[in-house]
């Protein structure tokens, strides 16, 4: 192994969760900052735990309800455009 080019290994690494849980460790870190651990995932404590801190389900929600509007408004369209190129193949065949 070439000498000089590993990160430094800490023995007493301490990784944070947001519900205030510590846990020590290992790692090339000093530092670590979690959003969820093993003492609040939802897995683990049978709780469902919400989490959205950048409004993407309300974005998505949003963008849903434009898209059922906008299919509502598309669907009559393209039934008037498929009646009238059936109606002119039929005028074509006779």
């Amino acid at each position: 192994m070439k000498q000089g080019i590993h990160p430094a290994y800490h023995d007493d690494a301490v990784i944070t969760c947001a519900c205030g849980e510590t846990y020590e460790t290992g790692s090339v870190k000093k530092s670590i900052d979690i959003e969820i651990c093993a003492r609040c995932h939802p897995f683990y404590t049978g709780k469902q735990k919400y989490v959205d801190t950048t409004g993407r389900v309300e974005r998505f929600k949003q963008l849903s309800e434009r898209s059922k509007a906008r299919q509502a408004t598309i669907a009559p369209k393209k039934a008037r455009i498929r009646k009238s190129a059936e109606d002119t193949s039929a005028k074509k065949a006779e």
